[in-house]
């Protein structure tokens, strides 16, 4: 899996993360991620630029990626 952005939509408990490689072609699609999965998925990828929607959880997040 080669990733070179993740995005994800934060939300209270469910998030959705979207990853696409180098050509722009989706490599992950995760619409319903649970808040205690989503530390140990974000991890799990290759280093990678992550994109998080500015809102007062972004900063709690930014920090555990």
């Amino acid at each position: 899996m080669t990733i070179l952005y993740a995005g994800i939509d934060l939300a209270k408990n469910i998030f959705a993360l979207h990853g696409v490689n180098e050509a722009g072609k989706a490599e992950l699609i995760r619409p319903a991620v649970p808040r205690e999965k989503l530390h140990a998925l974000v991890a799990s990828l290759p280093p990678c630029v992550i994109g998080i929607e500015a809102c007062s959880g972004a900063h709690h997040w930014a920090r555990l990626f």
